[in-house]
C-alpha cells in the first residue's frame, strides 16, 4: 500500500503529473481513407438522445457512431490478418496488465521537419538506446514526429495525388521492436501506424503486418509526445472492452516526472 500512497502523494504534490496523450474525439476528427475499392470508415457522428427536454427532462446523453479505429485509438492484433489467429488478440480478451508499461520516446521532430515521409530506421533506434539504454522489454515505443501540431484535417492526412504521406517505420525496425525488444507496441502522431506511402512497401502497411503478426499494439492519432522524457514515463492505453473488437477509441495516460523547474506544491500537513 506505501508505494500507491507514495504514488498518490506525488500526484498531489506535483512531483509526477498526469499527461493527456489524446486527441479530441468529435465530429472534425479526421478518419483515414482508404482506395475506393475498400469499405470505408465513417466519420464521428454524435446525435442528442436528450438534454433536459421532453424526451428526458432530468437527463442529458448522446448516440455516438464512429469506426473502432477512429481518433486516437488502439489497434488490437486481430485488426491485421497476421494476427487474426493469435490467443489474446482482441480489445476483450487481452490481459488488462498489457495496456501499462514505460514509454520511451524517439524524437524525430527534426528529421521529419525535412522528410515528411520520414522512416525511423534500425541504427535510429540503436542511436537512441546509447544515449538512453535498451528498451526494455514490455515498453510503449513512442515515434514523436511533432505531427499532431498540423491541426488543419487536410495537413494532417497530406493527401496528394500519390496517396498520404507521412512518416513511419521502416519494416526492418517494427522487426527489430516486435522481436529483438519485445515491446508491448508503439504509438505514434499520425492516423495510422503505418506511414503514409507504407501500402505501396513490401508487404504493404509492413508495420501492421509485423507487429499484429507478433501480438503487438499500436496507439494513433497521440499527441503532447513533447510532454514526455525520453524515458521515465509509464503510459496507461486500454481501450474499450468491445467484443471481438479489432481496436478502440481510448484515453492515452502517461505519468511522467515533472520537469526539475516546475514547481511542486507543499504536501499537507
Amino acid at each position: 500500500m506505501s508505494l500507491l500512497a507514495d504514488l498518490i502523494a506525488s500526484l498531489d504534490s506535483g512531483a509526477l503529473k498526469v499527461v493527456d496523450l489524446t486527441q479530441p474525439l468529435g465530429p472534425q476528427t479526421p478518419v483515414i481513407g482508404l482506395p475506393p475499392m475498400f469499405a470505408s470508415s465513417p466519420g464521428v457522428s454524435i446525435d442528442v438522445i436528450s438534454r433536459y427536454d421532453g424526451k428526458g427532462p432530468g437527463w442529458y446523453w448522446n448516440t455516438i457512431r464512429m469506426g473502432e479505429h477512429t481518433g486516437t485509438h488502439f489497434d488490437a492484433p486481430v485488426h491485421w490478418i497476421t494476427g487474426k489467429d493469435l490467443a489474446d488478440n482482441r480489445c476483450d480478451t487481452i490481459p488488462a496488465r498489457r495496456f501499462v508499461g514505460p514509454a520511451c520516446v524517439i524524437d524525430v521532430t527534426a528529421e521529419v521537419a525535412k522528410n515528411e515521409d520520414f522512416l525511423l530506421m534500425p541504427d535510429h533506434v540503436t542511436a537512441w538506446e546509447k544515449q538512453h539504454g535498451t528498451i526494455p522489454r514490455g515498453a510503449w515505443v513512442l515515434l514523436r514526429t511533432g505531427w499532431s501540431k498540423r491541426t488543419d484535417p487536410a495537413r494532417f492526412l497530406n493527401v496528394k495525388a500519390d496517396g498520404p504521406h507521412s512518416p513511419g517505420f521502416h519494416r526492418s525496425t517494427s522487426e527489430l521492436l516486435a522481436k529483438d525488444r519485445d515491446v508491448l507496441g508503439v504509438g505514434v502522431e499520425t492516423v495510422g501506424t503505418d506511414a503514409g506511402q507504407a501500402g505501396t512497401f513490401d508487404p504493404p502497411f509492413s508495420n501492421h503486418a509485423t507487429m499484429h503478426g507478433n501480438g503487438k499494439f499500436g496507439l494513433a492519432s497521440l499527441c503532447n509526445l513533447d510532454q514526455l522524457p525520453a524515458t521515465g514515463a509509464v503510459v496507461i492505453a486500454a481501450p474499450l472492452k468491445i467484443v471481438d473488437g479489432s481496436g478502440s477509441p481510448l484515453r492515452v495516460l502517461a505519468i511522467s516526472p515533472a520537469p526539475p523547474d516546475q514547481p511542486q506544491r507543499p504536501a499537507e500537513s
